[in-house]
C-alpha cells in the first residue's frame, strides 16, 4: 500500500515535465517564441531550426533530464509501486506536451518519454527507439510513425520480455505519445530530411 508522499512523485512529474526549455532558449537566443515558426511546437527540432543545433542539443538534454529525474527518483523509493512510478513518468510526458507554465501548447514528448526509459531500463529505451527509427523509414511520415510506436511501444517490450516498470511507462506514456501525435497525422515534414517535398511542390 503506497504512502501519500508516494502520490507526490507524479505530481513532480508534471511540474518538471511543465518546464518550457524550448520556449524559454529559444526565446533567450533569438528573441521569438519558438511555437511561432516551422511546425508550431516547442520541439528540439524546432528549436534547430529556429536557434541553431547547439541550441537545440541543450533543449533535448533538458527535455530528457526533466523525464529522467522524476522517474529515477519514484524508482528508486523502496515504498513507491510500479504504477507510480509509470504515472510519474506519464505525467511528465503530460506535462511536456501540455505545459502549464506555457498555455498548455508544448511539445510532442519523445525526448521527455526517452528519459523516463533511461531512468527504469536503458535497454527499454533502446528497443522503443529502434522501433520508432524503424516506424519512420517505413512509413516516410514522423507523426504517423510516432502513433504507431506509442501504441506498439508496449506490446513489443513484452515480446521481448522487458515486463519490470518500463512495460508500464511504455504504456501509459505510449498512449500519450499517440494521442499527441494524432495532431500532425496530414502535416507534410518539409523541413524534416526524410519527409522533404519535391522542390517546386505545393502542400496539400
Amino acid at each position: 500500500m503506497p504512502n501519500l508522499s508516494s502520490f507526490l512523485f507524479p505530481l513532480l512529474g508534471y511540474i518538471l515535465g511543465s518546464l518550457p526549455f524550448s520556449i524559454w532558449i529559444t526565446r533567450f537566443a533569438k528573441g521569438v517564441d519558438v511555437r511561432n515558426a516551422g511546425s508550431g511546437h516547442a520541439t528540439t527540432t524546432n528549436t534547430i531550426r529556429q536557434a541553431g543545433f547547439g541550441w537545440g542539443a541543450l533543449v533535448l538534454l533538458l527535455d530528457i533530464t526533466k523525464g529522467f529525474v522524476p522517474t529515477y527518483l519514484a524508482a528508486n523509493q523502496d515504498s513507491v509501486p510500479t504504477y507510480i512510478i509509470a504515472l510519474t513518468a506519464t505525467c511528465a510526458v503530460i506535462g511536456h506536451c501540455w505545459p502549464t507554465f506555457a498555455q498548455f501548447r508544448g511539445g510532442m514528448g519523445l525526448a521527455t518519454l526517452g528519459g523516463a526509459f533511461l531512468a527504469v531500463n536503458p535497454l527499454a529505451f533502446l528497443v522503443c527507439l529502434g522501433l520508432l527509427i524503424l516506424f519512420v523509414l517505413v512509413i516516410r511520415h514522423s507523426a504517423r510513425a510516432s502513433v504507431f510506436a506509442g501504441i506498439l511501444a508496449a506490446p513489443v517490450l513484452w515480446l521481448f520480455n522487458i515486463r519490470d516498470a518500463a512495460f508500464w511507462v511504455a504504456m501509459g506514456c505510449g498512449l500519450v505519445i499517440a494521442i499527441r501525435f494524432l495532431i500532425d497525422w496530414n502535416r507534410q515534414y518539409r523541413e524534416l530530411w526524410l519527409d522533404r517535398e519535391k522542390a517546386g511542390k505545393s502542400p496539400e
